[in-house]
């Protein structure tokens, strides 16, 4: 289990600092809501890292699960 959670919080970690850097070096935090900005780069953050997970579970799942028996 912890094999399993290294192998997909690792990468959607690392692809969320990526994708939290390309968002907020095209919009400023400032224009988009009025609250922190330190509270705005936490929440993306923790929103891009979630949706990284769950595309890093997928690959996971696709890649570990057998290909189906052909049935005769």
């Amino acid at each position: 289990m912890r094999r399993l959670a290294m192998v997909v919080l690792w990468p959607s970690f690392l692809a969320a600092v990526l994708a939290e850097g390309l968002f907020f070096s095209v919009f400023s935090p400032d224009v988009l809501w009025d609250v922190p900005p330190m509270a705005l780069y936490s929440v993306g953050f923790f929103c891009f890292w979630c949706l990284c997970a769950l595309a890093s579970m997928l690959t996971y799942y696709l890649v570990v699960v057998p290909d189906e028996q052909p049935r005769f």
